[in-house]
């Protein structure tokens, strides 16, 4: 029965979970929040990661009910990542395990993402899709390796909805891309994007850059409202991640 803790920072929002063997018996989690229409730097955002990070640790011990000689192993995110974060939550991770005499582990942020989905879900081999401010690929187990079958040629989804969030002054708290999805559920009017699948890979970087320069003048003139707009981003770009995966 091992017993771990893991560590992730490697964005805007820092983690501290405990497992024992396939039961998470821990997940607490904190986000640095910025004002609307701003993004996170990633100096103050390490800052932040630092400021929290040890009382998250006492918050998943506690909620665990477990005390440090009770961790069998450290884990922590080695990247990618913003190095800023990463860089913090290394240095913490790293302290613990030399104080507490534990091995230490450092793990791929996106196999771990893959991992847990994996774990959560029961299935044995998926096909995946991998969604985030930082990564958007199709992913599927091939040859003792995690393979990128399709992927964005340019930006993220989630940086994509992340900035266009910030064009219409949309809070960052919980996240702008929830915040997005709460405005496209009144959408009712859909506006006509690029829709931009090349092969199995996507490109975001133009619809952005048509709707940010479309956004003002349509929203003026009443003829879309913001609603409309979360809509018809967010509808058009998921279709394109449907169509590949």
């Amino acid at each position: 029965m091992v017993v771990a803790m893991g560590l992730e920072g490697s964005a805007n929002k820092i983690g501290v979970g405990i497992l024992q063997d396939e039961i998470v018996l821990a997940n607490c989690r904190k986000t640095y929040i910025t004002p609307p229409g701003e993004g996170f730097l990633p100096r103050e955002t390490a800052q932040h990661h630092r400021s929290v990070v040890i009382g998250l640790i006492e918050e998943a011990l506690n909620e665990a009910k477990m005390k440090p000689e009770d961790i069998d192993v450290i884990c922590y995110t080695k990247g990618p990542g913003m190095a800023p974060s990463l860089q913090a939550v290394a240095v913490v991770a790293r302290t613990i395990a030399q104080l507490w005499d534990r091995k230490i582990i450092g793990v791929n942020h996106c196999i771990g993402h893959i991992e847990m989905g994996r774990l959560i879900t029961g299935c044995d081999n998926p096909t995946v899709l991998y969604v985030s401010g930082g990564n958007t690929q199709v992913i599927a187990y091939s040859k003792n390796r995690y393979r990128i079958f399709g992927e964005t040629i340019d930006i993220a989804i989630g940086n994509c909805l992340d900035r266009f969030a910030r064009v219409l002054k949309l809070s960052n708290d919980p996240s702008p891309g929830y915040n997005i999805e709460q405005l496209a559920k009144k959408g009712k009017k859909l506006l006509l994007l690029p829709y931009v699948v090349k092969g199995m890979d996507v490109s975001f970087s133009g619809i952005l850059s048509y709707i940010e320069k479309q956004c003002p003048k349509l929203i003026k003139s009443g003829e879309y409202t913001p609603e409309d707009l979360c809509f018809s981003l967010q509808e058009t770009v998921f279709a394109m991640l449907v169509e590949t995966t």
